[in-house]
């Protein structure tokens, strides 16, 4: 749980790890782009120290550059993400960031709005993961703050941040889903 939650006076920032699969799979990724943009650099290298033109490797050099940041562009947003949501109790306000690398995609949302903690499964008999959401009345859509393989920590992190911001924690593990 420590690894998931921080706590700083009135702000809780709750951080949303990624699979270290995901990391895996942009290697290939950034090691194809790699290639591609050094075969890039070795042919314009090759054309203005005098043993080439440019005008013959143009049409190449700008498929290899854009083979090359087609495939690394996912490569990169694959090995930098990041997820987290900032809970602020004195501004009573969430804010969703979802981060690649610069890039910041920022949401922001009113605490007022969500009124409990629940923590739900996935009904997967064999690998059951068990969420810590943020909700609200019907017709706002609830955040998940965390996902967890062992039911006893999602009930302590969900007890935790309930404890925190004053909200109830409910255990919905193994009902139905409502209809929405």
């Amino acid at each position: 749980m420590a690894r998931a939650m921080t706590v700083d006076g009135g702000i809780v920032r709750i951080d949303r790890p990624m699979p270290w699969v995901g990391r895996l799979l942009s290697l290939p990724l950034l090691a194809a782009s790699g290639y591609l943009l050094w075969n890039v650099a070795l042919g314009l290298r090759q054309d203005f120290f005098g043993f080439g033109r440019l005008a013959d490797d143009l049409m190449p050099v700008l498929v290899f550059t854009g083979l090359g940041l087609l495939v690394g562009i996912p490569g990169l947003i694959l090995l930098t993400f990041r997820y987290f949501v900032v809970l602020n109790e004195t501004l009573r306000q969430i804010v969703i960031t979802r981060q690649f690398g610069l890039l910041n995609i920022r949401s922001s949302r009113d605490l007022a709005d969500y009124h409990f903690i629940s923590i739900t499964d996935d009904y997967d008999p064999e690998l059951t993961t068990y969420d810590v959401n943020l909700c609200g009345n019907k017709g706002t859509e609830p955040i998940t703050l965390v996902s967890f393989t062992r039911r006893e920590e999602a009930d302590k992190l969900a007890s935790e941040i309930g404890r925190l911001l004053k909200l109830p924690a409910r255990d919905y593990v193994g009902t139905e889903p409502d209809e929405s």
